[in-house]
């Protein structure tokens, strides 16, 4: 009984003797199994603001990881994933989707080359057994590495300046997606140009023997640039600004859903881009096919909700608009302009205090996904339900340059005129 007790406690961080100090406001979740802060203070607008000001130091181990090693990891990865990964170069991470056979969505996240025959790949859900499976009669070997490697996410304007004082490597000539390995604060790491808030931001991989030491020197060199911890509430904030959906709220992983209505294709998840077609065969690629030729059902598009409509529905009760800067992850229907049809659902939405829109990530039947149409969401106001006027907008909402500019990147020789339609030259 007490090893079944065990089982059922959550584990811990190697950071979580820091995260567990400076957690005054006693707000945890569990993430993957794991105790992870919601909060540091009452409320999150702290730490959501150090992510686009200063900067934000996140524990972000919980996420899993599968290390992935050997002649045939890269073969291994391409069947798995929709990217070609037999083509990722050492020293760069892509971003792509697992596919069942059918079609649907399993999970999203990153694949890192961090060798020659090392891959690491970082998920929202464990695909242990789902990569045996498939790993048969090839010559490889695989890990999960979610307890052996922590992770830190450190987002921010300052994030750069900051790491720069504590590692060896050269962070003004790594480019977005890259990956590096060096040092930080004597220790060994792997930093790579990566984050889930959409602003300049590194995630750091070290192993767990050397997690406080790696946390305390990037507190220390941050302090003075007004760096905050941040928790999971202000990353939701700053990841819909970004436009980045989330496994289990903006769709759901086809292994958990009990009915097919619930599964989703890349298309369905907004994920199309990631999905490489025209490659060797990879999981899914012909049921992909299949949904391209018919013409895919839904879309997940951005909406900016009519704040001045929102406003107009308080005022008639005499109160104030309800506009905190707090994720919700409610599902509420989306209708057509008439309002008469259901045309999809809001899957998340939020206030962006810096963008002062109130905004969503919504899954819209085609073809109402067309940027610039209008639409009518769901809007309770004192247990009444409304109706208020929504607009399909491009995503991301939020896109700053430094978050793909890179200080040494080498500059990108001037593009040759294409010669006239007719011309000899």
């Amino acid at each position: 009984m007490q090893r079944d007790m065990a089982r059922a406690m959550p584990r811990l961080t190697p950071f979580h003797p820091r995260t567990a100090a400076l957690c005054r406001s006693y707000a945890w979740k569990e993430w993957a199994g794991y105790v992870a802060v919601s909060n540091y203070d009452r409320h999150s607008e702290r730490e959501y603001f150090a992510i686009r000001h200063t900067a934000g130091l996140l524990d972000v181990t919980p996420l899993y990881k599968l290390d992935v090693t050997g002649p045939d990891a890269a073969r291994l990865l391409a069947l798995l994933w929709s990217r070609d990964i037999t083509r990722l170069p050492v020293g760069r991470v892509v971003y792509g989707v697992m596919i069942d056979a059918e079609g649907f969505t399993l999970d999203d996240g990153t694949v890192a080359r961090l060798g020659p025959r090392h891959f690491r790949a970082t998920t929202s859900e464990s695909w242990l057994g789902w990569a045996m499976r498939h790993a048969r009669r090839m010559d490889l070997t695989i890990e999960d590495t979610t307890e052996r490697v922590g992770a830190l996410a450190l987002q921010g304007p300052a994030a750069r300046t900051i790491l720069s004082q504590v590692t060896d490597i050269d962070l003004d000539a790594l480019r977005f997606f890259g990956l590096r390995h060096g040092e930080l604060a004597g220790r060994p790491v792997q930093i790579s140009r990566t984050g889930y808030t959409g602003d300049l931001g590194y995630e750091i991989w070290t192993d767990t023997d050397h997690a406080l030491p790696v946390w305390d020197a990037i507190m220390d060199a941050g302090r003075v640039h007004g760096i905050e911890p941040i928790g999971l509430d202000a990353l939701d904030v700053s990841r819909l600004e970004a436009g980045f959906v989330l496994q289990g709220v903006d769709y759901i992983s086809a292994r958990a859903c009990l009915i097919n209505a619930r599964r989703s294709t890349p298309s369905d998840a907004g994920l199309a881009w990631t999905v490489k077609l025209d490659r060797a065969p990879f999981i899914g690629q012909a049921a992909m096919r299949a949904e391209l030729a018919r013409g895919p059902v839904w879309d997940l598009v951005g909406l900016e909700l009519s704040v001045p409509h929102i406003e107009a529905l308080y005022r008639r009760v005499g109160l104030p608009p309800a506009l905190a800067p707090v994720a919700c992850r409610s599902a509420v229907p989306v209708y057509e302009a008439a309002g008469r049809i259901q045309v999809g659902q809001v899957t998340s939405s939020v206030w962006s205090p810096l963008l002062k829109k109130y905004i969503a990530l919504a899954q819209i039947r085609r073809p109402h996904t067309a940027e610039g149409a209008r639409l009518m969401v769901e809007y309770t106001v004192e247990f009444e339900r409304q109706r208020v006027e929504a607009t399909v907008v491009p995503r991301p909402f939020f896109d700053p340059p430094r978050k793909r500019h890179t200080p040494k990147a080498p500059r990108k020789a001037p593009r040759e005129k294409a010669p006239k339609q007719g011309s000899t030259e």
